[in-house]
Order: structure tokens, then C-alpha cells, then sequence
């Protein structure tokens, strides 16, 4: 339950995907611990993951409810919205994790690179967003989304060409997002990250910084010098998620330890 100190989400509903690990897992027992009373956890692979995820929140006072689902797939984000609405009546909340970071310069990106990239990270925000949009604005009671990306969709990086391209994209869809549905009382955010400590399981990703985001190189780009941790990121999730930034949208929130100076 919620502490009485940070951000409350008593009461919400909040769809995650991406939650099995990593910063969604760490974002999904935030919203738990927040209060929230309804988690709807979203994951493509290893259900068993993502089934512990859910068992630990609900260990902390939340409902969950966890599905398998290709959210590149415009049929399967639908379900999972469909499922969640008929279990729960209203989802207030909706967080997007689940992405791909290929590392790949220009000459080495194939035509079958591009467009999965975009699958991955552009296209679940878009098909869920569709998807909860009608109950939203026919109940107008609110609502959060959250998007995240990368710093370096700000300050463009050699090496991470699609990357850059379908994250930049995704701040205009939250940017977009927030003006469709600001009428309705639906705010829209992004969160633009800088390197988190997380459980790297796609090493090829990184073969430009030697399989390893948090090399020293990467740390000394920013001015604290040292990666950021998975709290850090999601305290900044749950706080446009909550009441505590009812007046912000549109926006966009770096997380980036200063590396975007």
C-alpha cells in the first residue's frame, strides 16, 4: 500500500507492458506499493516471469493480471485492453517498457531491420492508446499515459539510427496523445532515459560499447558518473502516472543523470 509519503495511485488501474523484468518489474511493484488496485502486466516471453511479477504484487495489496501477448500486433493489444476492461471496468493508467536497442551503424542496417524496430517500439503505444481511447472519453475519468524512451532520441548517437528514429516518434505520438485526449482529462508523457543498471539479456545490442551499455566510456558522459538505478527511473513513471503531475502533459521528463548536457 501506498506510504502517505510519494505519489498515491490508490483506487487506479494501470496496464504495464513489458512488466516480466527488469524496469517494468520494477515499475509494476512500485504502482503495487503506491496503492494501485488493479495491475494489468503485459509481456511477449516468459509468462513464468511475469507470473512471479504479478504473484509479488498482489503479495503487496493489488489485484494483477497477467497476460502473454505480441503488442506489435494491433488483435492481441486489443485483448489485452478488452481483457483488462472486462476484469476491471477501467483502465486510468497505461506505462509502455517493453522495447528492442539494437546498436547497428547506418551501413549495417538491413531493410528487415527497420520496420521491427518500429514494431517493437513505436506501434504497442499507438495500438493500446487506440484501444483503451473509446472508454476513456465515453467515462471521462482520467487518465495517464506514459511512454519511455532514450536521451539519446534528444541528442542523436552514432550507431542507434532506428533506435533514435522510432523513439523520436514516440515522444510525437505522446505529444499527440496529450492533445487528442486532453479534453477528455487523459494526460500523456514521456520519459527520455539515460543508461539504467538493468539485466542486459541482448548483449548483440551493444556490440559498439563491447556488449555492455555501462562502460566506462558511457559513465563518463554523465556528470554524475555512474548509470542510473531502475528506482531512479521509475520514481519519475510513477510521478506522471499519479495526481501529483495532474497538470502536466505533453511533456517530456529527461532522466538522464545529465548526460543530455
Amino acid at each position: 500500500m501506498a506510504d502517505g509519503h510519494g505519489p498515491s495511485l490508490k483506487g487506479k488501474t494501470a496496464l504495464i507492458a513489458g512488466a516480466s523484468r527488469n524496469l517494468g518489474k520494477t515499475i509494476a511493484l512500485a504502482f503495487a506499493a503506491a496503492g494501485a488496485e488493479n495491475l494489468i502486466l503485459v509481456a511477449s516471453k516468459s509468462f513464468d516471469e511475469l507470473k512471479q511479477v504479478a504473484d509479488e504484487c498482489e503479495q503487496l495489496g493489488a489485484n494483477a493480471l497477467p497476460l502473454q501477448a505480441d503488442l506489435s500486433r494491433p488483435d492481441e493489444a486489443s485483448a489485452v485492453v478488452r481483457q483488462g476492461l472486462e476484469h476491471y471496468g477501467y483502465i486510468h493508467i497505461l506505462v509502455v517498457v517493453a522495447g528492442i536497442r539494437p546498436h547497428k551503424s547506418f551501413s549495417e542496417i538491413e531493410v528487415g531491420d527497420w520496420i521491427p524496430c518500429f514494431a517493437a517500439n513505436l506501434d504497442p503505444t499507438f495500438y493500446l492508446a487506440k484501444a483503451m481511447a473509446p472508454t476513456m472519453i465515453a467515462k471521462r475519468l482520467g487518465g495517464s499515459i506514459v511512454t519511455l524512451g532514450g536521451v539519446s532520441s534528444l541528442t542523436a548517437q552514432p550507431n542507434r539510427m532506428q533506435v533514435i528514429t522510432t523513439k523520436t516518434a514516440l515522444y510525437g505520438l505522446t505529444k499527440s496523445l496529450a492533445l487528442e485526449l486532453g479534453p477528455y482529462g487523459v494526460r500523456a508523457n514521456h520519459v527520455a532515459l539515460g543508461a539504467v543498471g538493468t539485466d542486459r539479456r541482448n548483449p548483440e545490442w551493444y556490440k559498439h560499447e563491447g556488449g555492455d551499455p555501462g562502460t566506462a566510456a558511457v559513465i563518463a558522459q554523465s556528470p554524475l558518473g555512474r548509470l542510473g538505478t531502475q528506482r531512479e527511473a521509475t520514481d519519475v513513471v510513477l510521478f506522471l502516472a499519479s495526481d501529483q503531475s495532474s497538470y502536466i502533459t505533453g511533456d517530456r521528463i529527461v532522466c538522464a543523470g545529465g548526460r543530455y548536457m
